[in-house]
């Protein structure tokens, strides 16, 4: 018999941009082994076009994303959540709700590519740096599970993963 998915709820003030991002590509990498949620504390009601149109040329299904509230994943018919992880430094900073189960935790700070201003060429750029950055995690925390850890292991990794520098962006916008 398969082990069942394991949930991971990605966080973010507005819960449009990075956290949605996230839980599409969790979906992808995860191959059914993890189901991604995001939410935000601060919903903003709609997802970034932006981000679906990155979604779409990526080739990551946009149908059900939706701007939510993290209450809904607090409640107690909520799916109940193995990991959390918050994408933005001001959620970082918030008083998050108690999650039933208490699942592993980190912060993997992502800039917000909505914050970008400029041409339309140059905010694009901010999402797929967002995208790089974010797969470049969930490649390695699904890569993570294939090991035998622990709980206090994982939480570990979990939290060196969100530390690692993005240098991978940086390097491909100075190519």
């Amino acid at each position: 018999m398969s082990k069942p998915a394991s949930n991971v709820l990605f966080l973010c003030t507005g819960n449009s941009v990075r956290s949605i991002i996230a839980e599409r590509l969790l979906d992808h990498w995860g191959k059914g082994r993890f189901k991604g949620w995001s939410a935000g504390s601060q919903p903003k009601g709609a997802v970034h076009p932006l981000a679906i149109r990155l979604l779409k040329q990526v080739g990551l299904p946009t149908e059900g994303l939706r701007s939510k509230g993290w209450e809904e994943f607090a409640r107690p018919d909520a799916p109940s959540m193995d990991y959390v992880f918050t994408v933005c430094d001001q959620a970082a900073g918030e008083v998050c709700p108690i999650w039933p189960g208490h699942p592993i935790t980190a912060h993997w700070g992502i800039p917000d590519p909505a914050a970008v201003r400029g041409s339309e060429t140059q905010q694009m750029q901010a999402f797929r740096d967002a995208v790089r950055m974010l797969e470049r995690r969930i490649q390695l925390f699904v890569a993570l599970h294939e090991r035998d850890l622990n709980r206090a292991e994982k939480q570990a990794r979990v939290i060196e993963i969100g530390g690692l520098r993005d240098d991978a962006a940086t390097k491909d916008k100075a190519s």
